[in-house]
């Protein structure tokens, strides 16, 4: 289903659901292991960040165990690791556990199209 906010990711549907659909709007990427404590506590936090911005941002969760190939492509050091995406490329990440203000932070830094292209503009 397209319109969801929150949604699982795979690395069969990867390049369509993550860097095709940032090129409309930023999607976040949460790289998790099920035997990961920090995984469990960030992962509510994000949905809740995700569902807050009411579609304007999207949060794709990847398991790490059953996507190796696709965390090793993106040198994925630890766990939980997030990173977003936006306009089809990796804008910013960041791993271990954060609290919900910087969860926020990291997405008004990294995926703000309008601040991204007044510099560009500029």
């Amino acid at each position: 289903m397209p319109d969801e906010i929150v949604f699982d990711v795979s690395e069969e549907d990867f390049e369509q659901r993550v860097i095709e659909a940032s090129r409309t709007r930023p999607v976040m990427v949460d790289i998790w292991a099920e035997w990961c404590p920090p995984c469990r506590q960030l992962t509510p936090v994000l949905e809740k960040v995700a569902k807050s911005r009411e579609g304007r941002v999207l949060l794709a969760k990847l398991e790490a165990d059953e996507n190796m190939r696709l965390a090793g492509f993106y040198r994925v050091k630890g766990f939980p690791t997030v990173m977003l995406f936006l306009d089809g490329e990796e804008k910013g990440r960041f791993a271990g556990f954060r609290s919900e203000q910087a969860v926020r932070e990291f997405i008004d830094e990294h995926a703000s199209p309008a601040r991204g292209r007044e510099h560009q503009a500029g």
